[in-house]
């Protein structure tokens, strides 16, 4: 029997983005005021609020005064110190999710589909020993647009996929699996805004709820 397929975005949804990203933008923000290019707090509340989006547009946001060469180095200091944060362990899975993934790979084929970078996702994977248990991991990088709805699509078009779910915890998860045909679910337990995923064909609050969709919700490969 063909195994029917399963699109999770990373960061809100899978994986507890907040438990390494503050630390890590607290580093990179040190040392932007170390040479004078920052005064002031770190803005991760700022940072929180759109978390999920392209990270162009992360520290067009965060730094909205800064030019294009400053955005790129910062990025990738940014993502050095969030890459010792996950080796360090300090990372986190939400409650639930490996024993989930564990248990629905067996029948699904799992996809994630992200805005973050390609080596972000692998450090995540590889932390917590993800590889057996995915079908593939697409950042956003493979997608010349920089459209979550064109990632999903490549998703489906590259593995000959016809249908899936999609779960995400951001509006343009949501977004991407309604362009492509795809049936939704809302994580609430990640970064959205009050009222953000009333588009998803569902809403739920914690793993065991997906559970309990995909036993009713098989979609037809």
């Amino acid at each position: 029997m063909t195994k029917q397929t399963l699109i999770f975005d990373m960061d809100g949804t899978l994986f507890k983005t907040d438990t390494v990203l503050l630390s890590a933008l607290d580093k990179t923000f040190d040392c932007l005021r170390s040479v004078d290019e920052w005064e002031g707090g770190t803005p991760i509340e700022k940072y929180l609020d759109i978390m999920g989006v392209p990270l162009p547009e992360v520290w067009r946001n965060l730094l909205p005064m800064h030019e294009e060469a400053l955005h790129e180095k910062v990025n990738r200091m940014f993502h050095v110190h969030l890459f010792q944060e996950i080796r360090n362990g300090s990372g986190e899975l939400y409650p639930g999710i490996l024993e989930l993934l564990e248990e629905q790979s067996k029948e699904y084929r799992i996809f994630i589909a992200s805005n973050g970078l390609n080596s972000y996702l692998l450090e995540i994977v590889n932390c917590f020993t993800l590889d057996s248990l995915l079908s593939g991991v697409y950042s956003i990088e493979r997608c010349p647009s920089g459209r979550k709805e064109d990632l999903v699509k490549i998703i489906l078009e590259e593995n000959e996929i016809s249908s899936a779910i999609m779960v995400g915890d951001r509006s343009s998860d949501i977004k991407a699996g309604k362009e492509n045909g795809l049936y939704t679910v809302g994580c609430a337990w990640g970064f959205a805004s009050e009222g953000e995923l009333d588009e998803a064909d569902i809403i739920i609050n914690s793993t065991s709820e997906l559970e309990s969709v995909l036993r009713k919700q098989r979609v037809q490969p």
